[in-house]
Formats: C-alpha cells, structure tokens, sequence
C-alpha cells in the first residue's frame, strides 16, 4: 500500500476526560504515514481512514509517549548550570551536544546546590483519547516520501 498523507481535527484528553490538546479553532494537523510524525498508536488506528471517518481512540501509554521511565529522573549539582542563571521549577532545556539528539529535560525542583530535572515526555505514563475527525487522505508524493514529510497546507513548505 502506499503511503499516504493524513489531515485530521483533533481533540486530545487524559483518562478524566479533560481535554489536553485540540486542533479544534486552528489549523488540522497533517502527517505522512510512517515518517513517525504522530504518535505511533494514533498512526496505527489511522492506517485504514478516509475521508470524513470520526474515531474515537484509545492509545496506551506505551504506545504513545512511553512509560514513565525513572532513570530520566534525577538531580545535578547546581553548578552544572552557568553562574548567576535563573533556574525556576517548569523550565525546560536540552543537555548534550547541540548536533546530537537528547530529551528535553523540565526541572522539578530546585534549590541553592542541586536542580531535579525530569527527561520523560510530559505525557509518559498516559494512556490518551483522541477524538478524530480526518478531513483529507490522498497518496503521497515521490519527494514527500523522499522527504519524509507531507509538503503545502498542514504540512512542510519547501522555499
């Protein structure tokens, strides 16, 4: 089957049924199947839409963002962070080479020697309910697949 490329509404909610995330107001979100641009048990349960389904899914955690994983949990001195920088519980940044991939770590806590920071996904450790309504599916194209990415509206744009 070829790939396609998929634009949906969506309205995100955690198990409470509290609404998380909506495209619902903005623009649908669009993907090109197996870029690995959605989360990977959203994309599944979207391999067969058309045109105009509405879904309700259900994606456990691990096929989402993860299990919560503790060993992306831990402090460091605080003088791994430059002198004099403000560091406020919420912040979130990146460790390791600036060319290489890394988690972005939130800080949990901190204090005057040591700063906890917490690299899993906000969302590690959900399951998640989506709400779907697909607006457009269509083949792919040779330099979207080449690309890796759904080009015009929703998705990349070449200049």
């Amino acid at each position: 089957m070829a790939a396609r490329v998929v634009t949906f509404h969506y309205t995100l909610k955690d198990k409470e049924g509290k609404v998380l995330d909506s495209s619902q107001g903005h623009d649908p979100m669009t993907y090109l199947e197996g870029s690995g641009q959605i989360i990977p048990g959203l994309e599944n349960a979207l391999k067969t839409a058309k045109t105009g389904d509405k879904q309700n899914v259900a994606v456990k955690a691990a096929e989402a963002y993860g299990e919560h994983d503790t060993s992306l949990v831990f402090e460091v001195p605080r003088s791994q962070f430059p002198p004099g920088e403000q560091i406020d519980v919420g912040m979130k940044f990146r460790a390791g080479a600036p060319d290489e991939p890394s988690p972005v770590f939130t800080v949990t806590h901190a204090s005057d020697s040591h700063v906890k920071v917490d690299g899993n996904h906000p969302l590690a450790g959900q399951d998640l309910f989506f709400d779907v309504e697909v607006t457009d599916v269509r083949d792919a194209t040779l330099e979207e697949i080449k690309h890796g990415h759904a080009h015009g509206p929703g998705g990349h744009h070449h200049h």
